[in-house]
């Protein structure tokens, strides 16, 4: 069975911002008809400014898990969470289904992005042709998940726990927050900035 042909055999462009299929001039400074979005078939320096951005996030992804994120200040009590620690306070005063949800939205999620990014950044820099159509599902994915904020799913989350603990006075927030916002940032950044069109440059698929 032959390969399908690529856009640049066909003379047409996509444009990445309102997925309009336009005619190739091949100028240098081609726009959009649609968007008057510039035209470019690869993202420029995709690979270093995606593998800057992923490694930054992951930098400030460290101290937002080892600093206190929130301080909760109860009558006779000053209580310092970071995340973890406010996952196990949740759990342990019967609100297991929120530690859940905070556990799942500020540790699992954040590390299964970072680990497809890492995935579709090595795999398209060696022009694999594994697995080409579920690579492009991840990248869809990914992006899906970067229009939710995880900060504020746990700080919503953690909020409502305690005030169902008993007479809270005053939440304060903490160094950890602007690492974990920043982390929340910077991966929606990478996703961004990552050209999904090179999952299907190089070498053909062999699935």
């Amino acid at each position: 069975m032959s390969a399908l042909p690529r856009a640049d055999e066909l003379g047409v462009i996509g444009c990445h911002v309102c997925s309009l299929v336009c005619r190739d001039t091949g100028m240098e400074h081609a726009r959009c008809p649609r968007c008057h979005s510039s035209l470019h078939r690869r993202k420029k320096a995709t690979y270093s400014r995606t593998w800057a951005l992923l490694i930054a996030a992951f930098i400030f992804y460290i101290p937002a898990n080892l600093l206190p994120i929130m301080r909760t200040v109860s009558v006779g009590d000053v209580d310092d969470n970071t995340i973890l620690s406010g996952v196990v306070e949740l759990w342990v005063k019967g609100s297991p289904d929120l530690a859940v949800i905070v556990f799942t939205a500020s540790i699992v999620v954040p590390m299964l992005k970072f680990l497809a990014l890492v995935t579709l950044l090595w795999s398209s820099h060696r022009s694999s042709g594994w697995a080409r159509r579920q690579r492009a599902k991840l990248y869809r994915l990914v992006e899906l998940i970067g229009y939710w904020s995880m900060l504020d799913v746990f700080v919503v989350a953690l909020l409502t726990a305690l005030v169902q603990f008993g007479l809270l006075s005053l939440v304060e927030p903490l160094p950890g927050v602007v690492f974990f916002g920043l982390t929340v940032v910077l991966t929606m950044f990478a996703s961004m900035s990552f050209d999904p069109r090179l999952i299907w440059d190089g070498k053909e698929s062999d699935d």
